[in-house]
């Protein structure tokens, strides 16, 4: 008889297991933590397709409304959420990472607020697994920021602050809104690549190209829908740049203090 396997995390009340997964890849060991909403209209439905073997989809984790968490795929296990997409140098994110599956009905469901019990057993598993798999907070990343052009979530309602107050997300105080965009489609030159190359540097997929086309204003929207909620519309405004610029700062004085 095969025990039932035990989660990885205290925080899981359950292993429900998934059959949708495989090895990582190269040797991988997961280096970061990607958020998903589920998209669906409800938990049964969006859980039986993370459970059915002919999805070929999957996560390692999946949180209700009620603040309940249960385990679907071992963490040393390369469960099937990400798809194809990018970031800081790494192709493969499902080999690289840690999915979280948030039950909520996404933008297409009218993107209700999640419920505050649900964001605090969020914030829990992210601290364990950060904490176990020494992943540091600007590794806590949306869906939406490694696939910018195919996804939304887990969506600008998503109150990434909760991590931030948790200690567990970088977070800059997102600059104030107070005028219209600097850089829109088709424009070019040295300013829009510069601009390119901060939203590179921070792990967005860009090429800098020096043209603001269809895939720098999709970062620029992922980009916004984490850091800078208010408006998303993929216009590089000025509060926009300000908040790069900021989250960058944060990031290199991480960099340069003493361990």
């Amino acid at each position: 008889m095969t025990a039932e396997p035990i989660p990885d995390s205290p925080t899981a009340g359950a292993f429900l297991p998934s059959p949708n997964f495989g090895e990582r890849r190269g040797g991988a060991r997961p280096d970061c933590i990607i958020l998903h909403y589920t998209g669906m209209p409800t938990a049964e439905s969006a859980l039986a397709l993370l459970r059915d073997p002919a999805s070929q989809v999957s996560a390692h984790y999946f949180v209700w409304e009620n603040g309940e968490v249960a385990q679907l795929v071992a963490e040393d296990k390369r469960a099937w959420h990400a798809g194809a997409g990018f970031w800081s140098g790494a192709s493969d994110l499902n080999s690289a990472s840690i999915g979280v599956e948030i039950v909520n009905p996404g933008h297409d469901g009218d993107l209700p607020p999640f419920p505050p019990r649900q964001i605090d057993a969020v914030v829990a598993l992210c601290r364990d697994i950060a904490a176990r798999r020494f992943i540091p907070p600007e590794r806590i990343l949306a869906h939406s920021d490694v696939a910018p052009e195919r996804k939304r979530d887990p969506g600008e309602k998503f109150p990434w602050g909760a991590l931030a107050r948790a200690g567990s997300l970088q977070w800059p105080t997102p600059a104030r809104i107070d005028g219209g965009a600097l850089f829109r489609m088709g424009e070019e030159g040295p300013p829009i690549r510069a601009l390119q190359a901060m939203l590179a540097l921070y792990g967005y997929g860009v090429e800098l190209s020096g043209v603001y086309d269809r895939r720098t204003r999709a970062v620029v929207a992922a980009f916004q829908r984490h850091f800078r909620p208010e408006r998303v519309d993929g216009e590089a405004d000025a509060s926009t740049i300000a908040t790069l610029r900021a989250l960058i700062d944060c990031l290199e004085k991480k960099k340069a203090a003493p361990r």
